[in-house]
Protein backbone atom coordinates (compact mmCIF):
# COMPACT_ATOMS: atom_id res chain seq x y z
CA UNK A 1 0.00 0.00 0.00
CA UNK A 2 2.82 2.40 0.85
CA UNK A 3 4.49 1.60 -2.47
CA UNK A 4 1.26 2.33 -4.39
CA UNK A 5 0.83 5.64 -2.49
CA UNK A 6 4.39 6.66 -3.35
CA UNK A 7 3.94 5.85 -7.08
CA UNK A 8 0.65 7.76 -7.21
CA UNK A 9 2.23 10.83 -5.63
CA UNK A 10 5.11 10.77 -8.13
CA UNK A 11 2.67 10.52 -11.06
CA UNK A 12 0.69 13.44 -9.71
CA UNK A 13 3.77 15.68 -9.35
CA UNK A 14 5.05 14.81 -12.83
CA UNK A 15 1.64 15.41 -14.33
CA UNK A 16 1.17 18.85 -12.79
CA UNK A 17 4.50 20.08 -14.14
CA UNK A 18 4.22 18.45 -17.58
CA UNK A 19 0.72 19.53 -18.64
CA UNK A 20 0.87 22.22 -21.38
CA UNK A 21 -0.35 25.70 -20.58
CA UNK A 22 -4.13 25.99 -20.82
CA UNK A 23 -5.83 28.03 -23.52
CA UNK A 24 -4.11 30.86 -25.26
CA UNK A 25 -1.24 32.29 -23.35
CA UNK A 26 -1.93 35.92 -24.12
CA UNK A 27 -5.05 37.06 -25.93
CA UNK A 28 -3.51 40.44 -26.71
CA UNK A 29 -0.75 38.75 -28.72
CA UNK A 30 -3.21 36.82 -30.87
CA UNK A 31 -4.17 37.73 -34.42
CA UNK A 32 -7.97 37.79 -34.51
CA UNK A 33 -9.38 37.08 -37.96
CA UNK A 34 -13.09 37.70 -38.53
CA UNK A 35 -15.13 36.24 -41.36
CA UNK A 36 -15.56 39.62 -43.09
CA UNK A 37 -11.84 40.41 -42.87
CA UNK A 38 -11.00 37.00 -44.27
CA UNK A 39 -13.43 37.34 -47.19
CA UNK A 40 -12.14 40.83 -47.97
CA UNK A 41 -8.62 39.41 -48.28
CA UNK A 42 -9.91 36.69 -50.60
CA UNK A 43 -11.68 39.28 -52.77
CA UNK A 44 -8.60 41.47 -52.98
CA UNK A 45 -5.77 39.11 -53.76
CA UNK A 46 -6.96 35.61 -54.65
CA UNK A 47 -5.71 34.54 -58.12
CA UNK A 48 -9.17 33.36 -59.19
CA UNK A 49 -10.55 36.85 -58.60
CA UNK A 50 -7.68 38.41 -60.52
CA UNK A 51 -8.12 35.99 -63.42
CA UNK A 52 -11.82 36.80 -63.50
CA UNK A 53 -10.97 40.51 -63.61
CA UNK A 54 -8.59 39.86 -66.50
CA UNK A 55 -11.40 38.18 -68.45
CA UNK A 56 -13.57 41.26 -68.01
CA UNK A 57 -10.73 43.52 -69.13
CA UNK A 58 -10.08 41.23 -72.09
CA UNK A 59 -13.74 41.52 -73.10
CA UNK A 60 -13.48 45.31 -72.86
CA UNK A 61 -10.46 45.19 -75.19
CA UNK A 62 -12.46 43.01 -77.63
CA UNK A 63 -15.26 45.58 -77.56
CA UNK A 64 -12.79 48.31 -78.46
CA UNK A 65 -11.62 46.19 -81.38
CA UNK A 66 -15.22 45.60 -82.51
CA UNK A 67 -15.79 49.36 -82.72
CA UNK A 68 -13.13 49.48 -85.43
CA UNK A 69 -15.79 48.55 -87.96
CA UNK A 70 -17.31 52.00 -87.49
CA UNK A 71 -14.08 53.98 -87.54
CA UNK A 72 -13.81 56.54 -90.38
CA UNK A 73 -11.35 55.31 -93.00
CA UNK A 74 -9.00 57.60 -94.87
CA UNK A 75 -7.30 56.13 -97.95
CA UNK A 76 -5.02 57.67 -100.54
CA UNK A 77 -3.64 56.20 -103.73
CA UNK A 78 -1.08 57.74 -106.07
CA UNK A 79 0.22 56.20 -109.26
CA UNK A 80 2.23 57.78 -112.11
CA UNK A 81 3.81 56.44 -115.28
CA UNK A 82 6.29 58.36 -117.42
CA UNK A 83 8.01 56.74 -120.40
CA UNK A 84 10.01 58.16 -123.31
CA UNK A 85 9.49 61.67 -122.10
CA UNK A 86 5.69 61.31 -122.09
CA UNK A 87 3.49 61.21 -119.01
CA UNK A 88 1.25 58.26 -119.68
CA UNK A 89 -0.92 58.82 -116.61
CA UNK A 90 -0.89 60.32 -113.15
CA UNK A 91 -3.58 59.33 -110.64
CA UNK A 92 -4.02 60.96 -107.24
CA UNK A 93 -7.15 59.81 -105.35
CA UNK A 94 -7.63 60.51 -101.60
CA UNK A 95 -10.95 59.36 -100.08
CA UNK A 96 -12.69 59.54 -96.67
CA UNK A 97 -15.30 56.88 -95.88
CA UNK A 98 -17.61 57.14 -92.86
CA UNK A 99 -19.68 54.05 -91.94
CA UNK A 100 -22.89 54.56 -89.94
CA UNK A 101 -24.88 52.28 -87.64
CA UNK A 102 -27.69 51.56 -90.08
CA UNK A 103 -25.43 50.15 -92.78
CA UNK A 104 -25.29 53.40 -94.72
CA UNK A 105 -21.85 54.57 -95.78
CA UNK A 106 -21.03 58.19 -96.57
CA UNK A 107 -17.87 58.88 -98.49
CA UNK A 108 -16.14 61.85 -100.07
CA UNK A 109 -13.04 62.11 -102.19
CA UNK A 110 -10.89 64.01 -104.64
CA UNK A 111 -9.38 63.02 -107.96
CA UNK A 112 -6.53 64.60 -109.85
CA UNK A 113 -5.89 62.82 -113.13
CA UNK A 114 -3.51 63.80 -115.95
CA UNK A 115 -1.63 62.12 -118.80
CA UNK A 116 -1.94 61.16 -122.45
CA UNK A 117 -3.02 57.57 -121.96
CA UNK A 118 -5.49 57.53 -119.07
CA UNK A 119 -8.49 55.18 -119.08
CA UNK A 120 -11.45 56.32 -121.14
CA UNK A 121 -13.86 56.63 -118.19
CA UNK A 122 -11.46 58.81 -116.22
CA UNK A 123 -12.03 62.55 -115.99
CA UNK A 124 -8.95 64.65 -116.62
CA UNK A 125 -8.11 67.43 -114.24
CA UNK A 126 -9.33 67.99 -110.69
CA UNK A 127 -12.70 66.64 -109.59
CA UNK A 128 -14.45 66.03 -106.29
CA UNK A 129 -17.34 63.82 -105.20
CA UNK A 130 -19.63 63.18 -102.25
CA UNK A 131 -21.51 59.89 -102.19
CA UNK A 132 -23.71 57.56 -100.20
CA UNK A 133 -24.21 53.77 -100.27
CA UNK A 134 -27.47 52.30 -98.92
CA UNK A 135 -28.37 48.58 -98.49
CA UNK A 136 -32.01 48.07 -99.49
CA UNK A 137 -32.51 44.37 -98.66
CA UNK A 138 -29.64 42.32 -97.23
CA UNK A 139 -27.74 44.04 -94.39
CA UNK A 140 -30.52 46.61 -93.93
CA UNK A 141 -31.58 45.41 -90.45
CA UNK A 142 -28.22 44.04 -89.34
CA UNK A 143 -24.92 43.36 -91.02
CA UNK A 144 -21.72 41.64 -89.94
CA UNK A 145 -20.18 44.86 -88.70
CA UNK A 146 -23.13 45.69 -86.46
CA UNK A 147 -23.48 42.07 -85.34
CA UNK A 148 -19.83 41.93 -84.22
CA UNK A 149 -20.25 45.09 -82.16
CA UNK A 150 -23.48 43.88 -80.57
CA UNK A 151 -21.93 40.53 -79.72
CA UNK A 152 -18.85 42.21 -78.28
CA UNK A 153 -21.06 44.23 -75.92
CA UNK A 154 -22.93 41.07 -74.93
CA UNK A 155 -19.62 39.23 -74.47
CA UNK A 156 -18.44 41.93 -72.09
CA UNK A 157 -21.59 41.60 -69.96
CA UNK A 158 -21.35 37.81 -70.09
CA UNK A 159 -17.76 37.90 -68.83
CA UNK A 160 -18.83 40.15 -65.99
CA UNK A 161 -21.54 37.63 -65.04
CA UNK A 162 -19.00 34.79 -65.32
CA UNK A 163 -16.67 36.74 -63.04
CA UNK A 164 -19.42 37.09 -60.43
CA UNK A 165 -20.20 33.38 -60.76
CA UNK A 166 -16.57 32.42 -60.14
CA UNK A 167 -16.36 34.73 -57.13
CA UNK A 168 -19.65 33.35 -55.80
CA UNK A 169 -18.23 29.81 -55.92
CA UNK A 170 -14.85 30.87 -54.52
CA UNK A 171 -16.34 32.70 -51.53
CA UNK A 172 -18.64 29.79 -50.75
CA UNK A 173 -15.65 27.44 -50.66
CA UNK A 174 -13.71 29.97 -48.59
CA UNK A 175 -16.52 30.35 -46.04
CA UNK A 176 -16.67 26.59 -45.61
CA UNK A 177 -12.95 26.48 -44.83
CA UNK A 178 -13.28 29.42 -42.43
CA UNK A 179 -16.09 27.90 -40.36
CA UNK A 180 -14.30 24.56 -40.25
CA UNK A 181 -11.29 26.42 -38.82
CA UNK A 182 -13.56 28.12 -36.27
CA UNK A 183 -15.08 24.79 -35.24
CA UNK A 184 -11.71 23.16 -34.65
CA UNK A 185 -10.63 26.13 -32.54
CA UNK A 186 -13.79 25.97 -30.43
CA UNK A 187 -13.32 22.24 -29.84
CA UNK A 188 -9.73 22.90 -28.78
CA UNK A 189 -10.89 25.60 -26.36
CA UNK A 190 -13.51 23.30 -24.86
CA UNK A 191 -10.95 20.59 -24.25
CA UNK A 192 -8.56 23.16 -22.78
CA UNK A 193 -11.18 24.18 -20.21
CA UNK A 194 -12.10 20.57 -19.56
CA UNK A 195 -8.47 19.71 -18.84
CA UNK A 196 -8.26 22.56 -16.32
CA UNK A 197 -11.24 21.15 -14.43
CA UNK A 198 -9.85 17.62 -14.68
CA UNK A 199 -6.51 18.76 -13.25
CA UNK A 200 -8.25 20.39 -10.32
CA UNK A 201 -10.23 17.18 -9.72
CA UNK A 202 -7.03 15.10 -9.80
CA UNK A 203 -5.43 17.39 -7.22
CA UNK A 204 -8.52 17.19 -5.03
CA UNK A 205 -8.67 13.38 -5.33
CA UNK A 206 -4.95 13.00 -4.52
CA UNK A 207 -5.29 15.18 -1.44
CA UNK A 208 -8.35 13.23 -0.34
CA UNK A 209 -6.46 9.98 -0.89
CA UNK A 210 -3.46 11.18 1.14
CA UNK A 211 -5.81 12.12 3.94
CA UNK A 212 -7.37 8.67 3.83
CA UNK A 213 -10.77 9.84 2.60
CA UNK A 214 -10.54 8.25 -0.89
CA UNK A 215 -9.32 4.92 -2.17
CA UNK A 216 -6.13 4.85 -4.23
CA UNK A 217 -8.01 3.67 -7.30
CA UNK A 218 -9.77 7.06 -7.46
CA UNK A 219 -6.46 8.81 -8.18
CA UNK A 220 -5.77 6.35 -11.01
CA UNK A 221 -9.25 6.92 -12.45
CA UNK A 222 -8.87 10.71 -12.24
CA UNK A 223 -5.46 10.46 -13.88
CA UNK A 224 -6.80 8.23 -16.68
CA UNK A 225 -9.61 10.71 -17.33
CA UNK A 226 -7.14 13.58 -17.54
CA UNK A 227 -4.85 11.62 -19.84
CA UNK A 228 -7.77 10.90 -22.13
CA UNK A 229 -8.56 14.63 -22.31
CA UNK A 230 -4.91 15.42 -22.99
CA UNK A 231 -4.93 13.05 -25.95
CA UNK A 232 -8.14 14.60 -27.25
CA UNK A 233 -6.70 18.10 -26.88
CA UNK A 234 -3.55 17.15 -28.78
CA UNK A 235 -5.69 15.75 -31.57
CA UNK A 236 -7.91 18.86 -31.51
CA UNK A 237 -4.88 21.14 -31.71
CA UNK A 238 -3.58 19.16 -34.70
CA UNK A 239 -6.95 19.50 -36.44
CA UNK A 240 -7.01 23.23 -35.66
CA UNK A 241 -3.55 23.68 -37.16
CA UNK A 242 -4.48 21.66 -40.24
CA UNK A 243 -7.67 23.68 -40.65
CA UNK A 244 -5.57 26.84 -40.51
CA UNK A 245 -3.29 25.42 -43.20
CA UNK A 246 -6.29 24.71 -45.41
CA UNK A 247 -7.55 28.22 -44.73
CA UNK A 248 -4.20 29.59 -45.88
CA UNK A 249 -4.93 28.24 -49.36
CA UNK A 250 -7.34 31.15 -49.82
CA UNK A 251 -4.99 33.83 -48.49
CA UNK A 252 -2.69 35.73 -50.82
CA UNK A 253 -0.72 38.96 -50.73
CA UNK A 254 -0.07 41.48 -53.46
CA UNK A 255 2.09 40.36 -56.40
CA UNK A 256 0.58 36.85 -56.19
CA UNK A 257 2.51 35.87 -53.06
CA UNK A 258 0.86 33.05 -51.04
CA UNK A 259 0.28 33.87 -47.36
CA UNK A 260 0.44 31.35 -44.53
CA UNK A 261 -1.85 31.97 -41.60
CA UNK A 262 0.23 32.53 -38.43
CA UNK A 263 0.01 29.95 -35.67
CA UNK A 264 -1.19 32.68 -33.29
CA UNK A 265 -4.23 33.47 -35.46
CA UNK A 266 -7.64 32.77 -33.93
CA UNK A 267 -11.21 33.50 -35.02
CA UNK A 268 -13.28 36.28 -33.48
CA UNK A 269 -15.92 35.75 -30.80
CA UNK A 270 -18.96 36.39 -33.04
CA UNK A 271 -19.24 32.62 -33.24
CA UNK A 272 -20.37 32.52 -29.62
CA UNK A 273 -23.47 34.65 -30.17
CA UNK A 274 -26.83 32.93 -30.30
CA UNK A 275 -27.86 31.61 -33.69
CA UNK A 276 -31.40 32.74 -32.91
CA UNK A 277 -30.35 36.35 -33.56
CA UNK A 278 -29.02 35.58 -37.05
CA UNK A 279 -31.35 36.87 -39.74
CA UNK A 280 -32.42 34.36 -42.39
CA UNK A 281 -33.81 35.99 -45.55
CA UNK A 282 -37.33 35.11 -46.62
CA UNK A 283 -37.74 32.35 -49.18
CA UNK A 284 -39.67 34.54 -51.65
CA UNK A 285 -37.00 37.23 -51.47
CA UNK A 286 -34.22 34.73 -52.13
CA UNK A 287 -36.02 33.22 -55.10
CA UNK A 288 -36.79 36.65 -56.54
CA UNK A 289 -33.19 37.81 -56.24
CA UNK A 290 -31.86 34.56 -57.68
CA UNK A 291 -34.15 34.56 -60.71
CA UNK A 292 -33.33 38.15 -61.58
CA UNK A 293 -29.66 38.46 -60.62
CA UNK A 294 -28.07 35.03 -60.31
CA UNK A 295 -24.83 35.20 -62.34
CA UNK A 296 -25.31 31.70 -63.75
CA UNK A 297 -28.72 32.57 -65.17
CA UNK A 298 -27.29 35.81 -66.51
CA UNK A 299 -24.59 33.96 -68.40
CA UNK A 300 -27.28 31.90 -70.12
CA UNK A 301 -29.32 35.02 -70.87
CA UNK A 302 -26.33 36.75 -72.44
CA UNK A 303 -25.52 33.63 -74.43
CA UNK A 304 -29.09 33.64 -75.76
CA UNK A 305 -28.76 37.32 -76.70
CA UNK A 306 -25.52 36.54 -78.53
CA UNK A 307 -27.16 33.68 -80.42
CA UNK A 308 -30.16 35.80 -81.37
CA UNK A 309 -27.86 38.37 -82.93
CA UNK A 310 -26.17 35.54 -84.81
CA UNK A 311 -29.61 34.30 -85.88
CA UNK A 312 -30.51 37.73 -87.26
CA UNK A 313 -27.26 37.80 -89.19
CA UNK A 314 -27.88 34.34 -90.65
CA UNK A 315 -31.35 35.41 -91.72
CA UNK A 316 -29.86 38.32 -93.64
CA UNK A 317 -27.84 35.84 -95.67
CA UNK A 318 -31.09 34.49 -97.12
CA UNK A 319 -32.05 37.90 -98.52
CA UNK A 320 -30.98 39.18 -101.94
CA UNK A 321 -28.27 41.80 -101.93
CA UNK A 322 -29.50 45.12 -103.33
CA UNK A 323 -27.28 48.15 -102.72
CA UNK A 324 -27.81 51.63 -104.18
CA UNK A 325 -24.97 54.13 -104.61
CA UNK A 326 -25.23 57.80 -105.55
CA UNK A 327 -22.44 60.38 -105.98
CA UNK A 328 -22.53 64.14 -106.30
CA UNK A 329 -19.76 65.21 -108.70
CA UNK A 330 -18.15 68.53 -109.49
CA UNK A 331 -15.08 70.03 -111.10
CA UNK A 332 -12.31 71.21 -108.87
CA UNK A 333 -11.94 70.49 -105.18
CA UNK A 334 -15.24 72.10 -104.13
CA UNK A 335 -17.95 69.52 -104.63
CA UNK A 336 -20.71 71.94 -103.65
CA UNK A 337 -19.82 74.58 -106.24
CA UNK A 338 -22.79 75.32 -108.54
CA UNK A 339 -24.67 72.44 -106.92
CA UNK A 340 -28.05 74.11 -107.43
CA UNK A 341 -27.66 74.42 -111.20
CA UNK A 342 -25.85 71.20 -112.09
CA UNK A 343 -27.00 68.55 -109.61
CA UNK A 344 -29.31 65.91 -111.12
CA UNK A 345 -28.68 67.36 -114.58
CA UNK A 346 -25.33 65.96 -115.54
CA UNK A 347 -22.95 66.02 -112.51
CA UNK A 348 -23.81 62.79 -110.75
CA UNK A 349 -23.04 59.08 -110.62
CA UNK A 350 -25.63 56.44 -109.72
CA UNK A 351 -25.59 52.65 -109.59
CA UNK A 352 -27.27 49.54 -108.18
CA UNK A 353 -25.67 46.22 -107.22
CA UNK A 354 -27.87 43.10 -107.09
CA UNK A 355 -26.98 39.50 -106.29
CA UNK A 356 -28.84 36.48 -104.92
CA UNK A 357 -27.80 32.86 -104.38
CA UNK A 358 -30.41 30.70 -106.07
CA UNK A 359 -30.55 27.87 -103.49
CA UNK A 360 -29.79 29.93 -100.34
CA UNK A 361 -28.02 26.89 -98.89
CA UNK A 362 -25.60 28.80 -96.68
CA UNK A 363 -28.25 31.11 -95.28
CA UNK A 364 -30.82 28.39 -94.62
CA UNK A 365 -28.28 26.05 -93.05
CA UNK A 366 -26.76 28.72 -90.80
CA UNK A 367 -30.17 30.00 -89.71
CA UNK A 368 -31.45 26.54 -88.78
CA UNK A 369 -28.23 25.70 -86.91
CA UNK A 370 -28.45 28.87 -84.85
CA UNK A 371 -32.13 28.24 -84.19
CA UNK A 372 -31.30 24.86 -82.66
CA UNK A 373 -28.54 26.44 -80.55
CA UNK A 374 -31.04 28.96 -79.19
CA UNK A 375 -33.47 26.16 -78.27
CA UNK A 376 -30.70 24.12 -76.62
CA UNK A 377 -29.44 27.07 -74.59
CA UNK A 378 -33.00 27.93 -73.49
CA UNK A 379 -33.45 24.39 -72.15
CA UNK A 380 -30.12 24.60 -70.33
CA UNK A 381 -31.17 27.88 -68.76
CA UNK A 382 -34.52 26.42 -67.65
CA UNK A 383 -32.74 23.44 -66.08
CA UNK A 384 -30.24 25.72 -64.32
CA UNK A 385 -33.12 27.82 -62.99
CA UNK A 386 -34.86 24.71 -61.66
CA UNK A 387 -31.64 23.56 -59.97
CA UNK A 388 -31.19 26.95 -58.33
CA UNK A 389 -34.76 26.99 -57.02
CA UNK A 390 -34.31 23.47 -55.63
CA UNK A 391 -31.02 24.32 -53.91
CA UNK A 392 -32.48 27.44 -52.32
CA UNK A 393 -35.44 25.45 -50.98
CA UNK A 394 -33.21 22.66 -49.61
CA UNK A 395 -30.72 25.00 -47.92
CA UNK A 396 -33.54 27.18 -46.58
CA UNK A 397 -35.17 24.19 -44.86
CA UNK A 398 -31.79 22.95 -43.67
CA UNK A 399 -30.84 26.31 -42.18
CA UNK A 400 -34.04 26.61 -40.16
CA UNK A 401 -33.78 23.01 -38.97
CA UNK A 402 -30.16 23.44 -37.89
CA UNK A 403 -31.00 26.60 -35.97
CA UNK A 404 -33.69 24.68 -34.08
CA UNK A 405 -31.23 21.86 -33.39
CA UNK A 406 -28.67 24.32 -32.05
CA UNK A 407 -31.28 25.78 -29.70
CA UNK A 408 -32.31 22.33 -28.42
CA UNK A 409 -28.68 21.30 -27.91
CA UNK A 410 -27.93 24.48 -25.99
CA UNK A 411 -30.86 23.78 -23.67
CA UNK A 412 -29.80 20.15 -23.26
CA UNK A 413 -26.23 21.23 -22.54
CA UNK A 414 -27.41 23.49 -19.73
CA UNK A 415 -29.22 20.53 -18.13
CA UNK A 416 -26.25 18.20 -18.55
CA UNK A 417 -23.97 20.81 -16.97
CA UNK A 418 -26.39 21.06 -14.05
CA UNK A 419 -26.25 17.29 -13.65
CA UNK A 420 -22.46 17.43 -13.70
CA UNK A 421 -22.34 20.24 -11.15
CA UNK A 422 -24.69 18.35 -8.87
CA UNK A 423 -22.69 15.16 -9.21
CA UNK A 424 -19.46 17.05 -8.45
CA UNK A 425 -21.04 18.50 -5.30
CA UNK A 426 -22.09 15.01 -4.21
CA UNK A 427 -18.62 13.67 -5.02
CA UNK A 428 -16.92 16.31 -2.88
CA UNK A 429 -19.00 15.35 0.13
CA UNK A 430 -18.44 11.64 -0.51
CA UNK A 431 -21.95 10.70 -1.71
CA UNK A 432 -20.96 9.89 -5.34
CA UNK A 433 -18.22 8.04 -7.14
CA UNK A 434 -15.62 9.37 -9.55
CA UNK A 435 -16.92 6.95 -12.19
CA UNK A 436 -20.31 8.68 -12.25
CA UNK A 437 -18.66 12.12 -12.32
CA UNK A 438 -16.49 11.08 -15.26
CA UNK A 439 -19.52 9.67 -17.08
CA UNK A 440 -21.38 12.96 -16.61
CA UNK A 441 -18.33 14.91 -17.72
CA UNK A 442 -17.87 12.79 -20.84
CA UNK A 443 -21.49 13.34 -21.75
CA UNK A 444 -21.11 17.10 -21.37
CA UNK A 445 -17.95 17.07 -23.48
CA UNK A 446 -19.62 14.97 -26.18
CA UNK A 447 -22.60 17.33 -26.33
CA UNK A 448 -20.34 20.40 -26.43
CA UNK A 449 -18.46 18.99 -29.42
CA UNK A 450 -21.71 18.01 -31.12
CA UNK A 451 -23.01 21.53 -30.55
CA UNK A 452 -19.97 23.04 -32.24
CA UNK A 453 -20.41 20.75 -35.23
CA UNK A 454 -24.08 21.68 -35.53
CA UNK A 455 -23.35 25.40 -35.28
CA UNK A 456 -20.74 24.98 -37.98
CA UNK A 457 -23.29 23.25 -40.19
CA UNK A 458 -25.71 26.12 -39.53
CA UNK A 459 -23.28 28.83 -40.62
CA UNK A 460 -22.20 26.78 -43.63
CA UNK A 461 -25.84 26.24 -44.56
CA UNK A 462 -26.49 29.97 -44.20
CA UNK A 463 -23.59 30.65 -46.56
CA UNK A 464 -24.90 27.96 -48.93
CA UNK A 465 -28.24 29.78 -48.99
CA UNK A 466 -26.51 32.96 -50.13
CA UNK A 467 -24.40 30.99 -52.59
CA UNK A 468 -27.41 29.22 -54.11
CA UNK A 469 -29.11 32.59 -54.67
CA UNK A 470 -25.91 34.01 -56.21
CA UNK A 471 -25.36 36.74 -53.60
CA UNK A 472 -21.76 36.02 -52.58
CA UNK A 473 -19.79 38.74 -54.35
Amino acid sequence: MKRFRFISSILFVLLVFSVPSKGQSDTASMLVLSENEFLNLVRLYHPVVKQADFSVQRAAAALTGARAGFDPLLTTSFEKKKFGGDVYYSYYQPELKIPTWYGIEVYAGLEEISGTRVTSEATLGQTSYLGISVPLLKDLVVDKRRAILKQAKIYQQQNLATRNLLINDLLYESIGAYWNWVKEYQVYKILDKTIALSEARLRFTSIEYQQGNRPAIDTVEALAQLQQFLLLRNEAFMKFQNAGTELSNFLWLENDIPYKLPVAAIPDTLWEKSTQTVMIPAMDELLSVALSNHPKLKTFSYKLDWLRVEQQLKFQEMLPKLDAKANLLNKGYNVFKNVNTNFLENNYKFGIDFSMPLRLSQGRGGFRETKFKVAETSMERNQAQRDIETKITVYYNETYTLRQQVSLMEQALVNYQRLLSGELARFEIGESSLFIVNTRENKVLELQQKLQETKTKFYKSLAALQWASGQLK
